[in-house]
Parts: structure tokens; C-alpha cells; sequence
């Protein structure tokens, strides 16, 4: 499979041969599934977070006698069935939701994610991406060159670059990470997937074990 390579000018420059290891791989749609969810639980967050009738404050001693008074028996202002008391059966920042899956299987469908992008010619490669100082301004306009829809992008570098990520974070619907660390929820999340000709080499020594040539 080829792709087209441009410069930062937005001009085609040549043909580039993806890496069949790497683009040309068979979509098992189910494995992709079972990727992606683990991969949404292991991000999620416990936010919602109740206290139970041993967190709360107050009630350190008995609201009233046990018999005598008319009123119904309690030890504790801290019941659940108190205003201000615990929660019973609410929910906890304890719950995790983490998920485990092989490191192959994530790799194989990072690979078919990038396959099947590669096949909708949604993978713009550009011959070298680069960047004198972090303005975003700048950034835009060599973004808005490139023969591609204003729809969700990553962009995938080949190493740590801080002038393009500093310039890139505040680009609307654009996302800038390096490419080794690249998930199959992130492709998912993004229509184009930007990158340097180096970051096709680094995707293959990566998630392939292969030296690229």
C-alpha cells in the first residue's frame, strides 16, 4: 500500500510504501471492541463518592434513652435512615473498574485500526513536520494546507517534540502525541491520523519488533 507524502506547504513531494506489517493488516472487528472498552474502563474515573454512617461526623453518643421517652429507639444520629446520616448502599471511590487484556492484542488492534484508516485514506503522511517555535497560529495554517476535511486529527510524532505539542494543544478537534505511544482509542477517537514519515518507521519497530528500512 502507498501513500502520498507532502510538505509542510501542503505540496505533494512523492509516494511513500506503508509497511504491510503495519497498514495492510485484516480487521477482526470484535477484537477492536474488546480492545477499545478495555480501554475506556481502564481511563475512567471514580468520581460519584458517598460516605458511609462510620464517615460521617456527629453521633458520638446515643440521641436519647432507650425506653421512656415516647420516641423510638436510635444509637446513633449516623443511621442511614437519619437526615445526615451515611449512605447505605451508595456509591464509593473504592469500585474499580480496570481491566486487563494482552499486550498482543492491543497491539494487533492498534494495527488494524491504522489498517483500516490507511485503506479509508485517512493517514496523511508528511515528508518532515517540524517547527521553529511553539505558535499554534502557524501550526493551523500548515494544518489547513493539507488536502483534509476540518474533522478530528491526531497527530503523531516520531519523538518528543515540545514546539509542536505546545503549538498543537490548542488547535480545535486535534490531538498531538508521540507515535510509540499511540493506542487503538485514540485512532478510533480521530478521523485523519497526521504524521511524519519517521513515525511510520517508528510504528513499525514498535508494534512490529521489525527494523524498517
Amino acid at each position: 500500500m502507498q501513500a502520498t507524502v507532502y510538505n509542510q506547504e501542503g505540496k505533494e513531494v512523492g509516494k511513500m510504501d506503508l509497511p504491510a506489517s503495519v497498514f495492510d493488516v485484516k480487521l477482526n472487528s470484535d477484537l477492536v471492541h474488546q480492545v477499545a472498552v478495555m480501554q475506556m474502563s481502564n481511563r475512567r474515573q471514580v468520581s460519584a463518592n458517598t460516605k458511609g454512617r462510620g464517615e460521617v461526623s456527629g453521633g458520638g453518643k446515643k440521641p436519647w434513652a432507650q425506653k421512656h421517652t415516647g420516641n423510638a429507639r436510635h444509637g446513633s444520629i449516623r443511621s442511614p435512615i437519619w437526615i445526615g446520616g451515611g449512605i447505605s448502599t451508595g456509591p464509593t471511590k473504592e469500585k474499580n473498574f480496570k481491566k486487563k487484556i494482552s499486550t498482543l492484542m492491543r497491539r494487533k488492534a492498534l494495527l488494524m485500526v491504522l489498517s483500516e484508516k490507511a485503506r479509508k485514506n485517512s493517514v496523511i503522511v508528511i515528508e518532515e513536520l517540524k517547527m521553529e517555535k511553539p505558535k499554534t497560529k502557524e501550526f493551523s495554517r500548515m494544518l489547513a494546507k493539507l488536502p483534509i476535511e476540518k474533522k478530528s486529527m491526531l497527530i503523531a510524532l516520531a519523538d518528543m517534540n515540545r514546539n509542536l505539542i505546545l503549538a498543537g494543544r490548542n488547535i480545535e478537534n486535534a490531538r498531538t502525541m508521540q507515535a510509540a505511544d499511540l493506542s487503538a482509542l485514540d485512532l478510533l477517537n480521530a478521523h485523519y491520523i497526521l504524521m511524519p514519515r519517521e513515525a511510520v518507521k517508528v510504528l513499525e519497530e514498535k508494534f512490529t519488533g521489525r527494523k524498517s528500512k
